[in-house]
């Protein structure tokens, strides 16, 4: 399902290293997110709201842009 929020998320397994961008442009590296979290942030009917929930501010992050 899109999300309202998110325009794009990519991870990389091997740095554990969620990527997200959000429609307004800006983009963010959260660091260390487990390969379980970002399937169910993927599977998530509300992807915004699982960020919110389980990825933002339990996990460090980096602003890219």
């Amino acid at each position: 399902m899109p999300s309202t929020a998110i325009d794009s998320m990519n991870y990389d397994p091997e740095t554990l290293t969620l990527r997200i961008r959000f429609v307004s442009g800006l983009e963010y590296d959260y660091k260390n997110v487990p390969p379980e979290v970002f399937k169910q942030l993927k599977i998530s009917g509300s992807k915004g709201r699982y960020l919110n929930l389980h990825i933002k501010g339990k996990y460090e992050f980096e602003r890219i842009n």
